[in-house]
């Protein structure tokens, strides 16, 4: 991505209007098609996961559904025993790949 679209230096959420504007800059299509394509893309992400499947973007990361089980917490003010009800979790493994760059930006950043 064009690092004109996204400013990597300030700490801010990305939104899928500034994922359309950056394909809209790199690839050229309209922005509308630009917004159909991100919505697409998440849509079908979603639906992956929905359906248990794992989602793996090679060097970004892979996207799974993990089965939590009953488990019995603790109210931290009172301390009284709750239990958990099972129930699925999403969880994101980065890539190798992905944590090299982010690695390399924090040391050009303490350097």
């Amino acid at each position: 991505m064009s690092t004109n679209v996204i400013d990597h230096q300030t700490e801010r959420t990305i939104t899928r209007a500034d994922l359309a504007e950056s394909v809209y800059q790199e690839v050229g299509l309209s922005r509308n098609e630009s917004a159909v394509l991100v919505e697409t893309v998440l849509e079908e992400i979603s639906l992956a996961l929905i359906a248990d499947d794992t989602v793996k973007l090679s060097s970004f990361g892979t996207f799974a559904v993990r089965q939590k089980n009953e488990r019995v917490g603790r109210n931290p003010k009172t301390g009284e025993e709750v239990p958990i009800k099972p129930r699925r979790v999403l969880v994101f493994r980065a890539s190798h790949v992905l944590k090299d760059r982010i690695n390399k930006k924090t040391e050009t950043k303490t350097n």
